[in-house]
């Protein structure tokens, strides 16, 4: 396969837009990504863009937001996976590429939440599982999904609400380096343990907030990215996969089969023997604090059980066995739903180049980095990993 790299990357700063539109939003990050590459809007030969958008003012984006960025006439299409829909895009667009279609491409992930009231905002998101037997018959919104999965891990492995407290601990420790996060204020175990139940035992500082950003990233085949830069990130192997809409068809409530089955593809394809021995950092999907714990153990980070420990010792900290979440995750950086693959990967670029705030500056020995994207509870996976060579 025709190799491919990350040449720029550009993200916006996340949280309560109302300053600006879609459009407006989407060309804070493709501007940037342009200029980190050093190329203008007349090189990009095809451009995807990742937008859930069910809640959006604009319904055809991938159009809009290429009028607005220059990029018309070049090719598009919108993509979406629910909240994996960012490294969808990243797929569509490194596809196109390593078909021979294209020589540079760009993925934009954005998503405007806040333009309609969050109850709205709840039912839509409610509905992206089995939406007849689940949401109809059931009621069950996101937290109560992930709810039914916290439930059954602490039950299984005698876990305890305070684990689920330490990753908001972390994460909002790192958010509150990161200026592009939506929540920059370190928050307290106590303050995690005090905050209000949304579906117990989760609460509202295990949950990942309603979001507003954009991301972009610009990927080139093997000649145009060595031309380009010194620097290129190149993309060594992404796993793909999915499960069952209906979670009473799940063997269990403690993991996710399609992260394994993505984060093994995507091992196979890079060549990693030991994720805790070969790669850097790690950007995990954590739009509940459950969710991180899983993916530890999804990831081979560690065995069945034992991501409470991980967490209890501070090793997903900088510095730690391998370190998570430096940007301050979906959690306090924010999770506009069709920009946080996208986003993961300007997390990785920057790091792999050592371009992040030396307060959350990973230790970068291997040139390795890896991200970890779910759509849903499951229904979709994608892990992807990013190099130096």
């Amino acid at each position: 396969m025709t190799k491919v790299a990350i040449v720029g990357a550009g993200i916006s700063r996340f949280g309560r837009r109302t300053d600006a539109n879609m459009n407006a939003l989407a060309w804070e990050s493709v501007s940037a990504a342009l200029e980190d590459a050093g190329i203008e809007q007349k090189d990009i030969d095809f451009y995807s863009v990742g937008n859930v958008g069910v809640w959006s003012e604009e319904n055809l984006p991938a159009v809009t937001v290429g009028e607005y960025a220059g990029l018309t006439p070049k090719g598009t299409m919108r993509v979406e996976a629910a909240c994996a829909t960012g490294s969808a895009a990243i797929k569509v667009a490194r596809d196109s590429i390593a078909s021979g279609s294209a020589k540079l491409a760009m993925a934009v992930g954005l998503e405007k939440m806040y333009g309609v009231p969050t109850p709205t905002i709840v039912e839509l998101i409610g509905r992206a599982g089995n939406y007849f037997w689940e949401f109809e018959n059931f009621g069950l919104t996101f937290p109560g999904y992930y709810a039914l999965y916290a439930s059954a891990y602490m039950a299984k492995y005698e876990a305890k609400e305070e684990d689920l407290a330490l990753v908001a601990v972390k994460n909002h420790y790192y958010g509150s380096l990161n200026p592009f996060a939506q929540f920059q204020k370190q928050v307290s175990i106590d303050e995690v343990m005090t905050s209000k139940y949304v579906a117990h035992p989760l609460k509202l500082l295990d949950s990942s907030p309603i979001t507003d950003g954009s991301a972009a990233v610009i990927l080139a085949d093997e000649e145009t990215a060595r031309r380009l830069t010194d620097t290129p990130v190149w993309i060594k192997g992404q796993g793909v996969a999915s499960g069952s809409a209906n979670l009473s068809k799940r063997s269990d409530f403690v993991s996710l089969d399609a992260s394994v089955t993505a984060a093994k593809a995507a091992y196979s394809q890079a060549g990693i023997k030991n994720p805790v021995e070969d790669i850097d950092v790690a950007t995990v999907h954590d739009c509940f604090t459950i969710a991180e714990l899983m993916a530890y153990e999804d990831l081979g980070f560690v065995g069945r059980g034992k991501a409470v420990q991980l967490i209890r010792d501070e090793q997903t900290y900088k510095g730690g066995k391998i370190p998570v979440n430096l940007d301050g995750g979906l959690k306090a950086k924010g999770h506009p739903i069709g920009a946080t693959g996208v986003g993961m990967a300007v997390e990785a670029v920057k790091q792999l180049r050592r371009e992040a705030p030396k307060s959350r500056q990973a230790d970068i020995r291997h040139g390795v980095a890896l991200t970890h994207n779910v759509g849903g509870t499951g229904h979709y996976a994608y892990v992807t990993l990013y190099g130096l060579n």
